[in-house]
């Protein structure tokens, strides 16, 4: 019931951000608070067993339902940022595009050595960015105790990439 109300309310955007993609835009569930609450709730359940120390959010849409994920979880929230948005002494981790690079960056004080991090994101694609905020986490010394997403686009093989990392793959809906 809950994977096919997500599933009404996400907005398909062709060709964006570039030509040949359908874009799976999650605002219109923003607009939906009842809906929000359902997902954070549904997401929370999936999550308790892990027993996550953090959650880190990748920007920006990670953010969206990250911090309310920690909230229901009790537990701390951190941001994954793009190089540059971060106001205190960070590391880096870059990593392949398509075309060309990026680079993640996260406070060097954001977590402590040992403790276990959720990584939440609204929706896996191929796993690059993800990978890259695994490999944060890991450079802190904190280990990734799983992954979270509202949409996992599976024809994109992402949570092949992620189970290297860790098994616990977890995400509302799915696209074959």
């Amino acid at each position: 019931m809950l994977e096919q109300k997500i599933k009404d309310t996400i907005r398909d955007v062709a060709d964006f951000p570039k030509p040949g993609i359908i874009f799976k835009d999650i605002t219109p569930i923003l607009k939906d608070p009842v809906l929000c609450k359902e997902i954070t709730q549904a997401l929370a359940e999936q999550l308790q067993s892990l027993n996550v120390d953090v959650i880190a959010g990748i920007e920006s849409r990670g953010f969206l339902f990250g911090m309310s994920l920690a909230q229901a979880l009790n537990v701390p929230f951190v941001p994954i940022r793009k190089a540059g948005k971060l106001p205190y002494r960070t590391i880096q981790q870059s990593y392949a595009l398509e075309y060309g690079t990026a680079t993640l960056e996260v406070h060097e004080d954001a977590f402590i050595s040992g403790q276990k991090v959720l990584i939440h994101d609204d929706l896996l694609a191929t796993g690059g960015t993800v990978v890259a905020a695994s490999q944060l986490i890991e450079k802190l010394g904190a280990h990734v105790a799983g992954y979270s997403f509202i949409i996992n686009l599976e024809f994109l093989n992402g949570k092949q990439r992620l189970q290297t990392f860790n098994p616990n793959v977890f995400s509302l809906i799915s696209y074959l």
